[in-house]
């Protein structure tokens, strides 16, 4: 990379050969891991079969699940969203499956379901790790069947939805620990898309950033026509532990402060971000991993040992990233301290 970046350049979108859907060709990127996602999509989309889409919060689970919808035939139908965490049990059934009216209190009027609103369309069934166990067989059912009963009614819908499910969550895990209906993760399970983390497509953190910086000062009214190299140097070395939200927030701010038409690089997690020097742009093997191990430990919420630990997800043996912290001098905080 040399001298600023000019955004005149047009960033680079991935389009699979053959996919001629245009919400598909507002993904950007160009990393192998990213294009063989989209092949992937490419492929189920025509077809019924349940997508599993699992990753980190912020990479973009949602996008790749309305890229789904766009590329199938019901695409001119309903794409139906709901959070599985984002209400109790009782809620959510009536949520998904609807109520009729009087069926418990404050059922004033009857409700109709997601389920049925997405009825020849697309469900996506965000955060489906964390739907409460006691819910799951009914899950199950409609997936198996294709048919439910609304809360306090006794007569049997049909539906024809196609699920798409999200999780941040190791499925797997979680039905080791029976947390999770095993015959549910399978079912759930016939078509798994895994999404990199940002920190895994470093490549494609330049040309976000751009595209970004153009939507955002669209937006604004502002003009903004060039990225300074060190500001874009440092922002490729960053670990983004929110992955894309995170970048687009950021950008967003960066935005706001941004005068004289170059973009301004604003805090980053309560840090400055300072542009990195040509003379230290690579930077030392040192300071990427101790990078990296605070990103793990982050994560982890500092929880070093364990399936879900810092150290497996590092993959290394805990002794190992003991023996790495104290050599690089990284102690968890005082109320996170775990062994």
């Amino acid at each position: 990379m040399t001298g600023a970046l000019d955004l005149a350049d047009e960033p680079r979108r991935m389009k699979p050969e053959g996919m001629r859907c245009s919400f598909i060709e507002t993904i950007v990127g160009r990393c192998g891991g990213l294009r063989n996602i989209l092949r992937q999509v490419e492929a189920v989309a025509p077809t019924n079969a349940t997508v599993l889409i699992a990753g980190e919060t912020g990479t973009g689970k949602e996008m790749i699940a309305r890229a789904v919808h766009e590329l199938s035939p019901r695409r001119n139908r309903n794409m139906v969203k709901v959070n599985c965490a984002a209400m109790p049990a009782g809620l959510l059934e009536s949520e998904l499956f609807g109520h009729e009216r009087g069926s418990f209190t404050g059922a004033f009027t009857s409700h109709t379901g997601r389920f049925a609103l997405a009825d020849h369309g697309t469900l996506l069934l965000d955060e489906i790790g964390d739907m409460p166990l006691e819910l799951q067989p009914k899950i199950l059912r409609v997936l198996q069947e294709r048919e439910f009963e609304a809360v306090g009614s006794t007569r049997t819908t049909r539906v024809d939805a196609r699920v798409v499910a999200a999780t941040h969550r190791d499925l797997r895990q979680m039905v080791r620990d029976r947390e999770f209906r095993e015959d549910l993760y399978y079912r759930l399970n016939i078509f798994p898309i895994a999404l990199p983390a940002l920190r895994e497509r470093k490549a494609d953190i330049p040309g976000l950033v751009k595209h970004f910086v153009e939507q955002f000062s669209a937006s604004m009214e502002k003009q903004i026509k060039t990225i300074s190299e060190g500001t874009m140097r440092a922002l490729v070395r960053y670990s983004w532990p929110g992955n894309i939200r995170e970048l687009q927030n950021y950008v967003a701010r960066g935005v706001i402060l941004s005068n004289d038409g170059v973009f301004e690089a604003a805090p980053l997690d309560g840090q400055e971000v300072a542009p990195v020097p040509e003379e230290t742009a690579r930077g030392t093997l040192e300071h990427r991993v101790r990078q990296e191990i605070l990103a793990a430990c982050q994560r982890a919420n500092w929880k070093l040992g364990g399936p879900r630990g810092a150290a497996a997800r590092l993959g290394l043996k805990r002794t190992t990233l003991f023996y790495k912290m104290k050599r690089l001098g990284i102690a968890p905080p005082a109320n996170n301290a775990q062994d």
